[in-house]
């Protein structure tokens, strides 16, 4: 972890300010959430999460994480 408490599961660099994923249950930094929104499949995780969210799943793990999303910008 980094002395804010909190570290990018994607980047791996701090991340103070920091949200979930739509792709799976990482908490990334708000670098890593802008090619997050730049990826293909984007709207798509959106939908699915809504979708789960409307039907009552809270808990629902999201369409996984496109690998080429943790390698380096």
């Amino acid at each position: 972890m980094t002395v804010s408490g909190r570290q990018c599961d994607r980047c791996h660099g701090p991340a103070p300010v920091h949200t979930m994923s739509f792709f799976n249950l990482d908490i990334i930094c708000m670098g890593c959430k802008e090619r997050e929104k730049e990826h293909p499949l984007y709207a798509e995780a959106r939908r699915a999460e809504e979708e789960a969210l409307r039907s009552g799943d809270h808990h629902f793990p999201g369409i996984g994480c496109p690998p080429e999303l943790y390698r380096p910008a």
